[in-house]
């Protein structure tokens, strides 16, 4: 039953989807399902089959096998304009010579949409991006951050059953990044509407998702809630690539230990490994340990800064100490893949 309640709750569905360019099998028989409403993130390095698979959901690529169905109907063969979706890119791609209301209203000038409807729309769809009073400037008089919302603007305003989102942030520094990183998912949480969105990027799909899917070499590797992804890794890669993390093998057992669940303790301390400081590292809010144990690897740790200055810090590095950790906070997982 439950089975059931999931398919007919989802909007993207991705099964058994394989693609090859020549020699290279880019996407390996991936199953996903994206369920209404929520902001689903696809993450892994580059080659890892992320992009290729969202470009399948969008039809600019056809799958050598398996299929892509949108709210239950299967659209494999289906033209990119014959799909219910709309695609945002990291370039934007917006007309140069069109004022930003001209760009939003675009989609649904091809639609032959009624002229005063597209205008309403084209600028409600502006207000929900917080650019309102930019209607009439040319994309040119636009930040980066303000032509990504308009790009944004004009894929929404189509009102598409999903939005399908490249990279978007990947061309923006940092700063302006996290802004949007929270602005963007506050505008899903308000329209409703289902996201499947793409990145490199492990702290941005934590910040953004309700569920991610960690690709590697063309697989899924584990899907999951960010929380769910980062305390419980189920393979070594979903544990090095979300985070930083210490994997260690200890009587025949492969675990993982997060740097910020590890005490640095003196060495006299009675509990832990002993070990001696290789780096130090200041990081404001934190500090970053660099451990090589005695009994061999090497360990990340993170301390807070509570009562530490950075000349402190750097005094540790050569002393020994020990490192310590609850065994409720390690996390078996999968060696290899």
């Amino acid at each position: 039953m439950s089975q059931q309640v999931l398919q007919t709750d989802a909007d993207v569905r991705c099964v058994g989807l394989t693609k090859r360019f020549g020699e290279v099998l880019a996407v390996d028989s991936v199953d996903l399902e994206v369920r209404r409403g929520e902001f689903f993130t696809m993450l892994g390095p580059s080659g890892s089959g992320k992009t290729t698979t969202l470009r399948l959901i969008a039809g600019f690529e056809r799958p050598d096998e398996g299929r892509v169905e949108l709210a239950g109907n299967d659209v494999s063969r289906e033209p990119p304009y014959a799909r219910n979706v709309n695609t945002v890119f990291q370039d934007y791609a917006l007309f140069p010579h069109m004022t930003v209301l001209e760009n939003v209203e675009y989609g649904l000038l091809v639609r032959r949409v009624r002229k005063d409807d597209r205008r309403r729309r084209a600028h409600a769809a502006l207000e929900m991006v917080r650019l309102g009073g930019l209607a009439q400037r040319k994309p040119s008089q636009l930040s980066g951050g303000q032509r990504q919302r308009v790009a944004l603007a004009r894929a929404i305003v189509n009102q598409p059953r999903a939005l399908l989102l490249d990279e978007p942030l990947g061309a923006l520094d940092l700063k302006l990044r996290q802004q949007l990183q929270i602005e963007l998912k506050q505008i899903q949480k308000e329209l409703g509407m289902t996201f499947v969105y793409v990145t490199h990027d492990q702290e941005e799909a934590l910040t953004m998702s309700d569920r991610i899917a960690v690709f590697n070499e063309g697989r899924v590797e584990q899907v999951g809630a960010p929380a769910e992804m980062y305390e419980h890794p189920r393979t070594e890669f979903v544990a090095g690539f979300i985070g930083t993390s210490n994997v260690l093998v200890r009587n025949g057992r492969t675990f993982t230990v997060r740097p910020e669940k590890i005490r640095v303790l003196p060495a006299d301390a009675g509990e832990g490994e002993p070990g001696v400081v290789r780096a130090a590292v200041y990081l404001g809010a934190v500090t970053r340990y660099l451990v090589e144990l005695e009994g061999g690897g090497e360990l990340v740790a993170l301390q807070q800064n509570l009562e530490v200055s950075s000349s402190d810090v750097h005094a540790m590095e050569g002393k020994r100490v020990r490192l310590a950790w609850r065994p409720d906070v390690e996390f078996a997982i999968k060696e290899g893949t």
